[in-house]
């Protein structure tokens, strides 16, 4: 292989790992967003379970930010090794 190629491939590797990164990101915003608009909806319509809805809510909204931290740090490996 030739250096241009070398460096192609690299070049090609970081910009997959920051779409990859960016996707994530923007994919866990979404979730979070869908959940509080749930939250939220939930809550007018039974103000009685402000509790268990809040709790599920933070424990739902922590799964979707494990996930998307998990594929940053995915991307992240990718482009340093």
């Amino acid at each position: 292989m030739t250096i241009l190629a070398i460096l192609l491939e690299v070049a090609i590797a970081k910009m997959g790992a920051g779409l990859g990164a960016g996707i994530a990101a923007i994919g866990a915003g979404i979730g979070i967003g869908q959940i509080g608009k749930g939250a939220v909806e939930s809550i007018a319509r039974q103000p009685e379970a402000v509790g268990d809805i809040r709790a599920n809510m933070i424990v739902a909204a922590a799964l979707i930010e494990g996930v998307a931290f998990f594929a940053i740090v995915v991307c992240l490996l990718i482009l340093f090794l």
